[in-house]
């Protein structure tokens, strides 16, 4: 006879009980061992099994093992832990590896109100965009609303979406780019796609852009795609065009959820915004938005924070991000070198004013002139890279290099630009000069050495940021030689991404002791793509970046959500001798700095790149001296006219684009309380931390404080325990983070991590299996005196199992659990979780005699199945219902959203029974 189980039954197979889970497809059994974790999970065909599958009850056996006070309050702390499948509306928050802050949370209830969810999440650098893209997934994956997504994102930030995913949502997914992909279609048959065959991706956008590509991608799409850096995707250019052409037609399916990220969404720019908000819904690229009524439905989809939002008002969240203390470091040219910069400028305007009156020409000319100077200012070495190169300089990608562009060519984002002007012998004597002042004291080399060392002293750890891969590998080497205590790294575009995210690896300190420093000179090739706050703290610009935001996403890789220091330093090198120095700063950056301190966020460069070249052209030109007759003959005074107007238009949008897109949708008080909730069923990092240092201790191997952190020592443990724990790669001595960020070479300890889920799930299956680590004492039985009560008092610690379904376009069943503490007087139930929790955490007054407590327990025993079938069949009933109402309150406002039904699974497992009296009374 064919049985049939529901996800939350417990069945007996292969000689042990299992609860079943939703099955992956019919006629097949999914099971999880009564007293194992989530990875222990198995599949199987009831028709192949030797012996039948049969229904099971967990009943609390006669022979249960007796335990003290302090070993089942364990045994309680050890069962909420184990637990992964939550009941409550966020089911996700028992599988995160991180407390998210509040203000991340908005994202994730906007889309849980939306029925297909599409948002825009538009946040300031380093907030955590990510974070919040991931919450929706891994909440909508355990909710199974996901079965299969997708991350599009610029290659080099492939990798880190990857190990963000595994190390705080516990989701694996596999990278696909242009090295990956062949690899992984090896092998696969001709009706299956990669997408078919793995169903979690990280996608490099420049792969998959390519039109043979984009229509098979369209087809194999998973129906939830998250796409970072999504600005990069509706700018002019034809890479952006084909990113455009791919996201575009993937929105046309208008039941696919979509969770767009950038943080520079409007720039200023209306008609590369309106393509942004069409991949949401169509409909708002023909909306009015000063009409409020539409801004109102706007920001249902849309959210923007800036980091002032977060630091201060009803957001503020402390110590949600470090101090910022921005610097200027100016340093003077020595004769020698201002007299190189002068001999280039001149050499370069003798070219521009022979360039003649073709704008083609003349605009060459300038690209030509910008490019060299920038490498001049740089550094002697990039300057003699660039001159050597001149002949082999592509002129259609100067502009983009100039002005820092994110181009389709990541690898060569730190190559010095050729000259493009052709050889002649005043040209050959600054490849002379440039050769001669290598190996002369560099100024500029000299004030970054002033620089870092008070720095060093203070207990920085820096990172230099360089233009050109010249310069970093002459600043390296330069830095060497002054700090050669120090290990002192570059990393460039010369190495792969791997290359640079293991050299970065490399550096983190274990021991984590001040004193110790990193110092690190890199590219733009690192300033997206690797988040470095947990290991450096500080950043130098050595070269000006001529696109602002540039700038911004240098400095946060260090200040973002994660830096564990209070304070972020950042300084910016330049030369008041610098014809080059003072035009960027004149025409660009200052202005640049005007409109974030107006409007709170950096925007970039204008797109229409010719006035800002004919400014600085002109800027130049006036700090040469001698040539303003000749910037009027080339009219770059229109260019600098024009700019100084793009930069007004910049500012004025951005305050408008502000005020119309502020995030006026949820308030801290609608968030805040449902995620308490659930923190409140599940425990808090404070209740790992207290589980953790108790656990250890009873194993003999207590924690040891050390500063801020714990040092688990995990070689001490029993050999079972460190065989599960080596293969989370958690040996010898682990340190412990109490709090979030986590110090470099330490880990946060909270629910999920190796230690307490590894810890928690051995004590559960030591209490349920007489042979699992026997000499522990881990009972389910017990009886006390003690202060706590003033009538004789039962604790039933529950494991209850709910079926909740979820009605919507796809109706699914789910399978959910917690933990409960509940005490009972008689019949009468008196206490429920945390005052429960208070009563078992209440030390014993005394030990009883074993006849007296056999006796305790013998009568529970015996009330026991009334009471399930009474007073607690009555609180897992009133359980559910609470649970419904959670649900339905989350998932309202949007009028379509979906609806779930809970289901208690009764009776619930008895995993504890214990009697506590009143100390004064006769036994």
């Amino acid at each position: 006879m064919t049985v049939n189980f529901a996800p939350g039954d417990l069945v007996r197979a292969r000689g042990r009980e299992w609860v079943a889970l939703p099955a992956p497809r019919e006629g097949t059994l999914a099971l999880r061992p009564l007293s194992g974790g989530e990875s222990d999970a198995v599949i199987l065909d009831p028709q192949l099994e030797i012996m039948p599958v049969e229904r099971a009850r967990f009943d609390l056996p006669e022979d249960a093992r007796h335990t003290v006070q302090a070993k089942a309050a364990l045994l309680a702390d050890a069962l909420r832990l184990t637990l992964r499948r939550g009941a409550g509306p966020f089911r996700s928050a028992a599988q995160l590896a991180f407390e998210p802050r509040v203000y991340q949370l908005v994202p994730l209830l906007m889309a849980l109100r939306l029925q297909v969810p599409r948002l825009l999440i538009a946040d300031d650098v380093g907030i955590g965009k990510t974070i919040e893209a991931g919450l929706i997934l891994r909440e909508l994956m355990d909710r199974g609303e996901v079965d299969a997504f997708s991350v599009l994102c610029p290659p080099h930030l492939v990798e880190q979406w990857v190990i963000e995913l595994r190390s705080r949502f516990g989701i694996d997914a596999v990278a696909v780019t242009s090295g990956s992909a062949a690899r992984l279609e090896r092998g696969l048959p001709l009706s299956q796609t990669l997408f078919d065959a793995y169903p979690y991706t990280v996608v490099s956008l420049d792969y998959i852009k390519a039109e043979k590509r984009r229509e098979g991608f369209a087809r194999a799409c998973p129906d939830f795609v998250v796409v970072d850096e999504a600005h990069a995707c509706v700018g002019t250019g034809a890479g952006k065009q084909q990113r455009f052409e791919l996201l575009s037609g993937l929105a046309k399916n208008s039941e696919r959820r979509m969770i767009l990220l950038t943080a520079t969404p409007h720039s200023g720019d209306e008609e590369a915004f309106g393509r942004l908000l069409s991949l949401i819904d169509q409909a708002f690229v023909s909306m009015d938005f000063d009409d409020a009524r539409y801004r109102e439905r706007l920001a249902r989809q849309f959210v923007q924070r800036r980091r002032t939002d977060l630091v201060s008002g009803e957001w503020h969240e402390e110590r949600a991000f470090p101090k910022h203390e921005t610097t200027e470091f100016p340093y003077r040219l020595s004769q020698a070198h201002l007299g190189f910069q002068e001999s280039v400028l001149d050499y370069c305007l003798g070219v521009v004013s022979r360039a003649g009156d073709a704008l083609k020409d003349r605009r060459l000319a300038f690209w030509g002139t910008l490019a060299l100077m920038r490498c001049v200012g740089s550094s002697p070495a990039a300057a003699l890279s660039a001159l050597r190169n001149r002949m082999a300089s592509e002129t259609d990608r100067l502009e983009p290099q100039i002005y820092d562009d994110d181009g389709d060519d990541e690898d060569a984002v730190d190559l010095e630009p050729g000259a493009s002007f052709a050889a002649d012998p005043a040209l050959l004597t600054l490849v002379d000069q440039a050769e001669a002042l290598i190996s002369q004291p560099d100024p500029k080399l000299d004030a970054l050495i002033d620089a870092l060392k008070p720095l060093l002293k203070q207990g920085a750890n820096p990172v230099v940021f360089c233009r050109y891969l010249a310069t970093a590998d002459y600043v390296r080497d330069g830095l060497r030689r002054a700090f050669p205590k120090l290990t002192i790294e570059a990393v460039t575009g010369v190495l792969t991404p791997d290359e640079r995210r293991d050299r970065v690896a490399d550096m983190a300190i274990g021991d984590g002791e001040i004193g110790n420093h990193r110092l690190l000179v890199a590219t733009d090739c690192l300033s997206e793509g690797i988040n470095l706050q947990q290991i450096f703290d500080t950043v130098i610009h050595y070269d000006l970046c001529w696109n602002p935001t540039r700038h911004q996403q240098r400095e946060g890789r260090v200040d973002r959500f994660g830096q564990p220091v209070e304070l972020v330093r950042s300084i910016m090198m330049f030369s008041p001798d610098s014809a080059i120095d003072g035009a960027v700063l004149e025409v660009i950056l200052r202005k640049a700095e005007e409109i974030r301190k107006a409007t709170g966020v950096t925007v970039p460069l204008p797109d229409e790149r010719g006035p800002v070249t004919d400014a600085l052209m002109a800027s130049m030109m006036l700090r040469r001296g001698g040539t303003k007759q000749l910037a009027l003959d080339l009219r770059l005074d229109d260019g600098t006219k024009a700019m100084e107007a793009r930069w007004r238009d910049a500012s004025e949008n951005e305050k408008k684009s502000r005020a119309r897109f502020a995030q006026n949708a949820m308030k801290p008080q609608e968030v805040a309380p449902e995620w308490e909730r659930v923190r409140n069923f599940l425990g808090s990092p404070e209740d790992s931390r207290a589980f953790v240092e108790a656990a250890m201790a009873l194993f003999g191997v207590p924690l040891e404080a050390k500063k801020s952190q714990l040092l688990a020592h995990v070689h001490g443990l029993d050999a079972a325990l460190r065989e599960r724990l080596d293969q989370h790669d958690l040996k010898g001595s682990v340190r412990l983070a109490l709090s979030e960020p986590a110090p470099s070479g330490a880990t946060l300890l909270t629910r999920t991590h190796p230690l307490t889920a590894t810890l928690a799930e051995s004590l559960v299956e030591a209490s349920l299996e007489p042979e699992a680590l026997a000499a522990l004492g881990i009972g389910r039985v017990g009886a006390w005196p003690t202060d706590a009560v003033q009538k004789l008092t039962r604790l039933t610690l529950l494991r209850i199992r709910f079926k909740l379904t979820v009605h919507a376009r796809r109706e699914r069943l789910l399978l959910a659990e917690e933990a409960a503490l509940v005490a009972l007087q008689g019949d009468r139930i008196v206490a429920v979780g945390e005052d429960a929790r208070t009563l078992l955490n209440t030390s014993a007054t005394s030990d009883l005699a074993q006849s007296a407590r056999e006796r305790f327990i013998g009568k529970s025993r015996e009330d026991l199945p009334a009471l399930l079938d009474g007073s607690l069949a009555d609180f897992v009933r009133q359980r559910a219902e609470e649970l419904m109402h959670d649900h339905a309150r989350l998932r309202a406002a949007a009028g379509s959203a979906s609806r779930v039904t809970v289901e208690a699974v009764l009776p619930p497992d008895v995993i504890g029974l214990f009697v506590l009296m009143p100390s004064e009374s006769e036994f």
